[in-house]
């Protein structure tokens, strides 16, 4: 595994920017588990989730924003939302069912998309649920986007960083390819592991699994040291 140069941060600076997946929002599951388990141990960790725009460009450069403000110690994506943390240059990132596949569907879809049909189609089977949850806008003007977002995310993996993922053996977007632990390993290597559910990763496994790797990272000594921000 490559690792980035690292600089000094103030040891107060422990918020962990959650990247939420397609249609996810500022009051997904994960993150909300996340927070009750730091907060009920008295842990020093904030866990922050906010809903960004479908469209990659313009959700790039909220997600940017936040992490200007934030300044996060540890940068978590989930499903489709990893491409999006992806691109967050230089600073830790752990990974629940990364999609990293996803976006070739998406900007390939583009074309089908002009068809009124289609669109409406994709708007019916991929519909989020109530609350604050990112909309989604199958245009072809936001789908084509999705080349260069991930061409963009690929070429930030490469850059060297700390990667580390966790895939659920029962997902079912592994069959589809949307998910695909063989595309993390020519990228990544063995930094993952295997946790017995689906997709969405059951509350047992937050607990016992994503929860300890996150404060490993952000709280051990020797993670004290959080890589500069490329961003601006």
């Amino acid at each position: 595994m490559n690792y980035c140069k690292f600089a000094k941060m103030d040891k107060g600076n422990k918020t962990i920017l959650y990247v939420h997946g397609m249609g996810g929002g500022g009051d997904s599951r994960i993150p909300r588990l996340l927070e009750g388990y730091f907060s009920s141990r008295d842990e020093p960790l904030r866990v922050v989730v906010r809903t960004y725009d479908f469209d990659p460009e313009k959700g790039r450069e909220e997600i940017l924003s936040w992490v200007r403000e934030l300044r996060p110690s540890v940068v978590v994506g989930e499903s489709l939302g990893s491409v999006q943390a992806l691109r967050i240059r230089n600073i830790p990132h752990i990974f629940v069912s990364p999609s990293l596949d996803a976006p070739r569907y998406l900007y390939k879809l583009a074309f089908l998309s002009k068809i009124p049909f289609v669109k409406a189609l994709c708007g019916r089977i991929w519909h989020p649920k109530d609350g604050d949850r990112q909309k989604l806008d199958f245009s072809y003007d936001v789908l084509r986007k999705y080349k260069a977002h991930l061409e963009d995310a690929l070429a930030a993996a490469k850059e060297g960083g700390f990667f580390f993922a966790f895939f659920g053996t029962r997902d079912h977007y592994r069959r589809s390819g949307i998910v695909r632990i063989r595309t993390w390993k020519k990228l990544f290597g063995d930094s993952y592991k295997l946790y017995e559910g689906t997709h969405f990763m059951e509350e047992e496994y937050v607990y016992s699994m994503l929860a300890p790797m996150i404060r490993k990272i952000a709280l051990e000594d020797n993670n004290d040291y959080i890589c500069q921000s490329k961003l601006i």
